[in-house]
């Protein structure tokens, strides 16, 4: 509603003004060498202005594209008065910024389209931290149990309704199997409202975020991952890094087959399922479920494919971006 909107929005100009202040202060007497700002929202890059006008690069980070993600959280369309209202802050930011980071090439291309210039935009994927997220050489096990996980934000484009759903659909044919939420949002007593309409409280389990080194160790005593994301104009287009984690402490996947998750995986490391199809979720679950020999192999190509594309491997392309506006020489 309009409330909560003004509520979010004050906290975050709130928080701006708090950075600028801060940010500037702390130039004056000890000069920045380089500004790295990461988004939500875009113009949080304007914290930086005093360290940008003395010549300072600034970098803005954007994780998640605020146009959509607006439309996502707060139900407005694509042709209101808002998204393009936060087009033009978006255009704003990446002007002032020296250079743009984004989170994945798809969006890459939206931000060329209609708001940056060619060769201002780079994209560094979202890795898991692979000191955290490691297979370790004796994997825990649930009791007898098996465990299908989903850690993380409980909103609407998440798609866990669909995949309580799912469950629900399976769940006198896998009596052993338990289906495991870490998580806060929005949703989350609507979600806890289904579990009792389907009977399924012994069965689907609501746990409370976690420290990030401890919620590894609970990725990676699961069975099974589940990242039933919606195909919404956010969520079809929003990288998951969540996948990766499974991915780097070898437990196997179940993804919707949005267009991100699409683009950068295929069935050999990752299972597909038609996004917002409960039935084939549910197909998919119980396959994955009987059969240990394909987890074991998508899990043993997903681990080949996260040590090519972890930070590890990456991060050199960020050093180097870095380098060239630090020193305008190439990186060592």
């Amino acid at each position: 509603n309009d409330k909560s909107r003004l509520s979010f929005l004050f906290r975050i100009v709130q928080f701006l003004f708090r950075a600028m202040y801060h940010v500037s202060a702390k130039h004056l007497r000890n000069r920045y060498d380089f500004i790295h700002v990461h988004s939500v929202p875009d113009f949080l890059v304007f914290a930086a202005w005093l360290p940008r006008l003395l010549g300072t690069p600034v970098v803005l980070d954007i994780h998640d594209i605020l146009p959509e993600f607006y439309t996502s959280k707060f139900g407005s369309r694509p042709t209101s008065l808002v998204f393009r209202f936060l087009q033009g802050v978006e255009k704003a930011s990446g002007t002032f910024a020296r250079h743009v980071i984004v989170a994945n090439h798809i969006w890459q291309q939206r931000l060329l389209s209609r708001s940056l210039q060619a060769g201002k935009c780079t994209v560094v994927l979202n890795s898991p931290d692979r000191s955290i997220f490691k297979k370790s050489e004796s994997k825990a096990r649930s009791k007898g149990r098996f465990s299908m996980l989903y850690p993380g934000s409980i909103n609407w484009h998440q798609g866990l309704d669909l995949a309580i759903r799912s469950f629900g659909k399976i769940s006198e044919k896998v009596p052993q199997v338990d289906f495991h939420i870490y998580g806060e949002g929005p949703l989350k007593a609507d979600l806890v409202s289904l579990v009792q309409k389907l009977q399924l409280e012994d069965r689907v389990l609501f746990h409370k975020p976690i420290a990030l080194r401890e919620m590894a160790k609970v990725i990676e005593s699961a069975d099974l991952g589940i990242v039933p994301k919606r195909s919404d104009n956010f969520g079809n287009e929003a990288f998951s890094t969540k996948i990766l984690e499974f991915m780097a402490v070898g437990v196997p996947v179940i993804v919707a087959d949005t267009m991100v998750d699409k683009y950068y995986f295929n069935e050999s490391v990752v299972h597909f399922f038609q996004a917002g199809n409960e039935d084939d979720l549910a197909g998919r679950m119980l396959e994955l479920i009987q059969n240990p020999e394909r987890r074991r192999l998508q899990a043993e190509q997903a681990t080949r494919f996260v040590n090519k594309n972890d930070w590890a491997a990456k991060k050199h392309e960020y050093l180097e971006l870095v380098d060239g506006m630090v020193t305008r020489q190439p990186a060592h």
